[in-house]
């Protein structure tokens, strides 16, 4: 066995296929990071194959290499002593040696990229950014299935992983696949790159339909200043579609992940500036998108990578005003002059989507100050979508309700200016039921000291575990009853008003704590 083993190793580690490996390898993982950044694992069959794997591709690419632990986009990890080779010695290091290296390799942001190994780091390491593995080596069984283990991790904008196998091991992966299976393992473990092209052709087609009449293609090479009109026209487009924007950030997520496990396919790269310019109109419309509505945790986690096509430039950042052709307002404020601007933008579904997710913004903002206020607003919001979704109502008629939504948000804060109150005691001083009838005889300044003195017992109590302490949740509610009764507030109307305030104070202590 030993042997065969050998002769195996004499065969895989001829300098020629080596430098051919290595050729393929270093243009095929450049590839790879054009679309998604990401790190990659070479498995070699011996110590000595990782050292000539190393020197080919550091002849590819010197820029990869480093003598500095700390420097260097490409490492080799392996054991080894003092007896080795020479030119081995640079690459073998201690326990904390390898240790280091392996905090730089699990940082995604660190440019160690590449790592060459024989048996270290395959099993019960994990680098969730590690998106590609070369195989070298005859695999099998309980080991192949770790290997892979290490790459198919998700993380961010990574669907899973890519193994790129110069062995030929596909008879050896279905029996370590009939092993999982047997031994409990679920669901599908690995999928063929031609599948991936095949899913990933099939979305693109799906979105193409979406584009039906209208000119993406002149988008393509646009200069910046067209594009970025055309950006808006197209996401108007999108929106006025029956569920546009569900249907196109489902469809070209999918379209992502698909050409993620396919690049670098022929196919895939044939369709690189089409994907690139879906993904720049998606990120404009998700950005627009009021956060959780028709998202998995997994897109919220991270927006997809935006483009990947050498047009534009991967870091770009999408800023949904510029696009709308809006300068980007202070949310805390809506003023008149930008709610002039939007109610004459000519994109109106476009409109509606940014004021939608200004003024859930600011609704969110106030939710963790003022509960009574923010579940007031967001309700009104609700309605008026619901009838925009709907199309019980056309956009220029949403956009005027959700002016008026904004402008009510504007008065609300100068009532607090206007009462002499500041947003603690507003938040209260809401809390009181004020509108209610039986409420209003007490009158403004007997509520206003009412709301004041809450605050100042709710401050004392900042220190509580809100989560946790019911005892202590118990006491503030007898002293808050208390309150309440020392000012005349109507009996019938102090549990509900008791309840409301616990609320408040629970949303004041994270602020304050937060």
């Amino acid at each position: 066995m030993r042997t065969k083993w050998a002769a195996l190793e004499a065969m895989i580690g001829t300098e020629k296929r080596i430098a051919l490996v290595a050729d393929d390898l270093v243009h095929h993982f450049e590839g790879r990071l054009f679309v998604m950044d990401g790190k990659a694992m070479v498995v070699c069959m011996s110590r000595r194959i990782c050292v000539d794997m190393y020197n080919a591709i550091k002849q590819l690419r010197p820029d990869w290499h480093s003598d500095d632990d700390g420097k260097g986009m490409m490492k080799i990890v392996m054991s080894g002593s003092a007896s080795d080779r020479a030119e081995w010695q640079p690459h073998i290091r201690n326990k904390p040696g390898r240790e280091e290296l392996a905090k730089r390799f699990k940082d995604p942001k660190d440019p160690m990229k590449v790592v060459i190994v024989r048996d270290m780091w395959l099993t019960g390491f994990d680098c969730p950014s590690l998106h590609t593995m070369y195989i070298d080596k005859p695999m099998r069984g309980h080991g192949l299935m770790q290997a892979i283990a290490r790459v198919n991790r998700v993380f961010k904008d990574k669907p899973g992983g890519l193994i790129v196998d110069y062995l030929g091991l596909a008879d050896q992966l279905k029996m370590a696949l009939a092993d999982y299976t047997e031994a409990g393992g679920r669901g599908k473990a690995t999928i063929n790159q031609e599948d991936a092209v095949d899913v990933m052709l099939e979305k693109f087609e799906v979105v193409l339909s979406m584009f039906h009449g209208f000119d993406y293609v002149s988008l393509l090479k646009a200069d910046p200043s067209k594009r970025i009109a055309g950006i808006a026209a197209a996401i108007e487009h999108i929106l006025q579609l029956d569920d546009g924007k569900k249907r196109y950030l489902t469809e070209v997520t999918a379209l992502s992940k698909a050409f993620a496990l396919a690049v670098p396919h022929e196919e895939a790269l044939k369709i690189r500036d089409e994907v690139g310019l879906f993904q720049e109109v998606r990120a404009g419309l998700a950005k627009a998108t009021v956060e959780g509505e028709g998202k998995t945790p997994e897109e919220m986690d991270t927006a997809i990578r935006q483009l990947v096509s050498r047009a534009v430039s991967s870091d770009q950042v999408i800023d949904i005003f510029a696009v709308a052709g809006l300068k980007k307002p202070d949310i805390s404020i809506l003023s008149d002059d930008f709610l002039q601007e939007v109610r004459q933008l000519p994109h109106r579904n476009l409109a509606v989507e940014v004021l939608r997710k200004l003024l859930n913004d600011e609704i969110k903002a106030k939710s963790r100050k003022n509960v009574v206020l923010a579940r007031s607003f967001a309700d009104m919001l609700e309605e008026a979508i619901r009838k925009y979704q709907n199309r019980a109502i056309e956009a220029a008629q949403v956009i005027e309700e959700l002016i008026t939504l904004a402008k009510e948000m504007q008065e609300a804060k100068r009532r607090g200016i206007d009462l002499g109150l500041n947003d603690d005691e507003m938040a209260f001083y809401d809390a009181l039921e004020v509108n209610d009838s039986a409420v209003q005889v007490l009158g403004d300044e007997t509520l206003k000291t009412i709301a004041h003195e809450l605050v100042e017992t709710v401050r004392r109590s900042v220190t509580i575990d809100w989560t946790v302490r019911e005892n202590a949740r118990a006491q503030i509610r007898v002293i808050v009853k208390r309150i309440l009764r020392k000012y005349g507030y109507p009996p019938d109307k102090q549990e509900k008003a008791t309840q409301t305030i616990l609320e408040q104070a629970e949303a004041l202590c994270n602020e304050w704590t937060g």
